[in-house]
């Protein structure tokens, strides 16, 4: 993943957490979104343009959708005041697929730090799924730590790390 767009996907997360918190009004948590997942359509779509057909190279972009479509749907939704349950089924299928893109971490790409960064997302996708989707509010508080409290280290660490050669992507 894009360490630029993973340090942004950092702050989308906390933002999100602290909405689901009660500290954040949606709509105000919305604008980050809709930056936020722009940034991630708009990155995979120019780095799989300009991958020449390498197959590693569009498997690597292509993750940063899951992330891209999410906070538009979210900064949209918030936005228009739409009801919950779409963005909660989406993430249901968000989550499996960031469980395909942990193994393919761990096997393919031989980078077990991802595997379980992806699967730690794919927790946390389910547990938007179980809030938004099948509307579990008695999870909305523990969901919300958990995006707060996982947004950094899964997202705004490991992009820093990056960025600075500490941690090679």
């Amino acid at each position: 993943m894009g360490n630029v767009g993973l340090l942004y996907v950092g702050a989308a997360l906390m933002i999100n957490g602290l909405m689901l918190l009660g500290r954040i009004p949606p709509r105000s948590a919305a604008v980050l979104n809709l930056f936020v997942g722009a940034l991630q359509c708009v990155t995979p779509t120019v780095l799989i343009v300009q991958a020449d057909g390498n197959p590693d190279t569009i498997l690597a972009a292509s993750g940063l959708y899951l992330f891209g479509f999410t906070y538009l749907y979210v900064g949209i939704a918030n936005l228009a005041g739409l009801e919950p349950e779409g963005i909660g089924w989406f993430s249901l299928f968000v989550a499996g697929a960031a469980v395909a893109y942990a193994g393919i971490a761990f096997w393919h790409d031989d980078d077990p730090v991802f595997g379980v960064i992806w699967l730690s997302w794919a927790l946390l996708w389910t547990l938007f799924f179980l809030v938004l989707g099948l509307d579990k509010e008695q999870l909305t508080r523990f969901t919300g730590w958990t995006s707060l409290l996982l947004s950094q280290p899964t997202c705004t660490v490991p992009a820093f790390l990056g960025l600075t050669g500490v941690y090679p992507s």
